[in-house]
């Protein structure tokens, strides 16, 4: 029998490890393959200011912070407060950096050092950025106060960062209050938040306060042009300005919206591309609704409406677009250029042209009742009824009113006469309503058109009455008398008869006699009625 003589060979993986090199091996390709992807990056992150001197509209803050790192005075605790893509967050980063940075002489932060590097990075452990909104609670806050004892690993300071601070629990704020007040000599405390006023007085107190503004269009627009050239992006400046005016002031928000555009696909980014991309209304339309107004066209403006609603847009972006392109009319009217992005010279050239045919009066009522619509369209079970029932009333101004009113002169020298016979009025002309001295208030119920109330006048009027006042004067104070009518008591008769005055305007005054019309027998049955006549003499007087 032969001798048997062992083989020398490897041993075989088990089974485990097979598994564990094979995941590992895949996990390697994973990385692998991110690693050859050029995975783009966000154009708001790139374009992050790395330096103080690149940020944009914070002038105030950027000096203050500046001449405090020179002079060596760096707080404990700092409130970063304002509007949303202001910069608050990138000011925090900056402010970590700044105070950490190695450089001996020249403006901090240097963006050479190794600390400086390892922050634009993300690979600094000595900077601690917390997000408010999913670490509100007290055992969040409880393992803060535990590691803020301890010392950095490689900074000067350490850094916490807490983003949407407002977000807070009350008892995760009253447990921060004592390591805010006294923290650790190498601990930093840096609050951003877009509702300073949820913060507790205690928490504001114990920090230094910067309030961030909304950045001006003009920068807005100069940013976005410099991102646009650099990175090769071919757009119109009237586009960039259309983007800048939809950020509202956030930077972010206009270079998010430019980053979308570049990835469209088309060659250039056109205004219109950018209304489309934001569901924007063009200015033609807001122009020949305007048009409707001044000619008191409302078929037309309703039709408007309906068609640009029928193609989808949102009912309140079209009357955020109308009362915006309302607002330019009365800075033309002012004697201003139009903050509008005018598409032609033609369009500009329609604008100066409305702004010459709309009295200030009638630019002011339309802003209200725009603005008014604007805050009932949430909610309404027909978005677009309140930019119709305004418009409507915009266009049934007495101005634009074919009939006159009825004309009334007193017969005595405690209450005026009642009133002509006048002609049936046409379906648009609204019912009047007529005011008297509060000395005999009579209705006279078999005139439905007219409704005598109190203006003012005593029992026996002087010779020389102060209570006569002209149509001019009236259609100045009406919004004012209306808008001070909620004020009277009994407040629940009070809310009513404004509501009912609202869809009313003065047609005419005679003497003492204010005769204001209605758009249905409805409304001049309701102010008819004794409980708002009796509020609307007493008020009047």
């Amino acid at each position: 029998m032969r001798g048997f003589t062992p083989r020398a060979h490897a041993s075989r993986p088990s089974r485990s490890q097979r598994r564990c090199g094979h995941l590992a091996q895949i996990s390697q390709q994973c990385y692998t393959t991110r690693g050859r992807e050029n995975v783009a990056q966000a154009l708001y992150r790139k374009w992050r200011s790395q330096t103080f001197d690149e940020v944009v509209g914070q002038e105030h803050v950027v000096r203050t912070l500046t001449s405090a790192l020179a002079q060596g005075r760096i707080a404990h605790a700092y409130l970063f407060a304002g509007p949303r893509g202001t910069g608050k967050t990138t000011m925090a980063r900056l402010l970590a950096k700044a105070v950490n940075c190695l450089a001996e002489d020249g403006p901090k932060p240097c963006n050479r050092c190794a600390v400086c590097q390892a922050l634009n990075e993300g690979r600094l452990i000595d900077l601690i950025e917390i997000d408010g909104a999913s670490n509100r609670g007290i055992d969040e806050v409880r393992t803060l106060r535990e590691q803020v004892n301890f010392s950095p690993n490689v900074a000067r300071y350490k850094v916490y960062i807490i983003d949407e601070v407002h977000m807070l629990t009350p008892e995760a704020f009253n447990a921060l209050l004592k390591t805010l007040e006294e923290p650790p000599a190498h601990v930093i405390f840096i609050l951003a938040t877009t509702e300073v006023h949820k913060l507790p007085p205690t928490i504001i107190s114990r920090c230094q306060r910067f309030d961030f503004r909304r950045i001006p269009l003009d920068l807005i627009t100069q940013r976005l042009r410099l991102i646009a050239d650099t990175e090769g992006i071919h757009a119109e400046q009237a586009a960039l300005e259309l983007i800048a005016r939809s950020a509202t002031g956030s930077m972010r928000d206009a270079i998010s919206l430019l980053d979308q555009l570049s990835a469209y696909g088309s060659d250039s980014i056109t205004r219109e591309l950018v209304q489309a991309m934001l569901g924007a209304v063009s200015v033609e339309p807001l122009a020949d609704l305007v048009d409707a107004v001044i000619h008191g066209d409302l078929k037309a403006a309703l039709g408007t409406v309906g068609q640009l609603v029928d193609q989808g847009l949102d009912p309140r972006q079209l009357t955020a677009e109308l009362l915006d392109y309302t607002r330019d009319l009365l800075q033309v009217k002012a004697g201003n250029p139009p903050a509008l992005t005018a598409a032609s010279a033609q369009t500009e050239s329609r604008m100066r042209a409305q702004a010459e045919a709309l009295r200030v009066d009638d630019l002011l009522r339309l802003s209200r009742l725009l603005t008014q619509a604007s805050l009932e369209i949430k909610g309404n079970i027909l978005p677009q009824l309140p930019l119709e029932l305004a418009l409507t009333e915009a266009i049934l101004k007495p101005e634009a009113r074919p009939a006159q009113a009825p004309q009334a002169a007193p017969t005595s020298t405690t209450r005026p006469a009642a009133p002509r016979e006048a002609p049936k009025p046409q379906p648009v002309v609204a019912p009047q309503v007529k005011r008297e001295p509060p000395a005999a208030p009579q209705v006279k119920r078999e005139e439905p058109a007219v409704v005598e109330a109190a203006a003012g006048a005593p029992a026996t009027p002087p010779a020389t009455s102060v209570g006569v006042v002209d149509l001019d004067t009236v259609h100045r104070r009406w919004d004012e008398f209306v808008e001070n009518l909620r004020n009277c008591n009994p407040r629940t008769q009070a809310l009513s008869a404004q509501a009912l005055l609202r869809s009313g305007a003065p047609m005419s005054v005679d003497g003492d006699v204010i005769v204001i019309g209605f758009p249905s027998e409805f409304h001049r049955k309701k102010i008819s009625e004794d409980a708002p006549k009796a509020l609307v003499e007493k008020a009047l007087a």
